[in-house]
């Protein structure tokens, strides 16, 4: 199974579109970690048969979104957040807590801009980057694991 995870679009709604089309046929949800609520929005309406999962960021003003949500995907828990209200900018140990708290297999943020993966100690720790700049990522859960994926435009 397939999560196309990405975050921080800061209005770019045609890197939206290319992610989109690149993944319409090979991804089972996809995942906005915030900073991207307007051009989500179409997005949502343009893909309206995918299942698309988002919380808000800092910069969607506004919004009713929460700030941070849980899915049961593939098996797998996945924790997920903007990140700034976790502090992520500082160190992820606030957002790894509340994940471990909740039982997550996967913790996905955004907010830093900066792509990374990492493995803590039993814990899947993504950051996308930022789709505006055509930064995204994909999580692949299969009988062997849980494989995360840096991917570009």
């Amino acid at each position: 199974m397939r999560a196309v995870v990405f975050s921080d679009s800061h209005g770019n709604y045609d890197v939206l579109e290319q992610i989109m089309e690149r993944h319409k046929d090979d991804a089972d949800i996809f995942i906005h970690l915030g900073d991207g609520e307007r051009e989500l929005e179409l997005i949502q309406y343009v893909y309206n048969d995918k299942k698309i999962y988002f919380v808000s960021g800092n910069c969607d003003w506004g919004t009713d979104k929460p700030d941070y949500d849980i899915i049961k995907f593939g098996g797998k828990t996945i924790f997920f957040t903007h990140g700034a209200r976790f502090g992520v900018k500082g160190d992820l140990n606030i957002a790894k807590l509340f994940a471990r708290k909740n039982e997550a297999d996967i913790l996905l943020f955004g907010h830093t801009h900066v792509a990374m993966t990492d493995y803590d100690d039993g814990l899947y720790v993504m950051n996308p980057g930022s789709a505006r700049y055509g930064e995204y990522g994909a999580i692949d859960i299969t009988p062997s694991g849980i494989m995360l994926l840096k991917m570009n435009l």
